[in-house]
């Protein structure tokens, strides 16, 4: 299955960046092998609005069909949820460490946004 983990820098033993929307970089992994791919999020990362709708859109285009993030906004939350993509906020550490504790089960998938738009 593959996964998205915003971050702050484009490997595996990056920060987690706890903004959804506005993160430096989305990190999709496939939870099989553990390969990645990396996605610049400047574009988003700079925009005046919807950053988080978009940065949602571009997950989905990915296939990955669950987010590890800090806080995910409620247009963002509402976009990735209709799109079937579960939402763990809350992911702290690097990239590996939010990995490693989804393969172990430490996520609970979110039902809502956890902040307001444009944290």
């Amino acid at each position: 299955m593959k996964i998205a983990i915003t971050s702050k820098g484009q490997d595996l033993n990056a920060e987690v960046d706890p903004r959804f929307g506005r993160a430096a970089y989305i990190i999709t992994v496939d939870t099989d092998t553990l390969a990645f791919e990396v996605v610049d999020n400047a574009l988003n990362k700079d925009s005046f609005k919807g950053a988080g709708i978009q940065a949602a859109a571009n997950i989905s285009d990915t296939g990955a069909k669950v987010v590890l993030t800090g806080f995910c906004g409620p247009n963002a939350f509402k976009t990735l949820d209709a799109a079937n993509i579960k939402v763990a906020n809350d992911a702290t550490g690097t990239v590996q460490n939010a990995i490693d504790q989804y393969l172990a089960g430490k996520f609970e998938f979110a039902t809502d946004a956890n902040v307001e738009g444009h944290w």
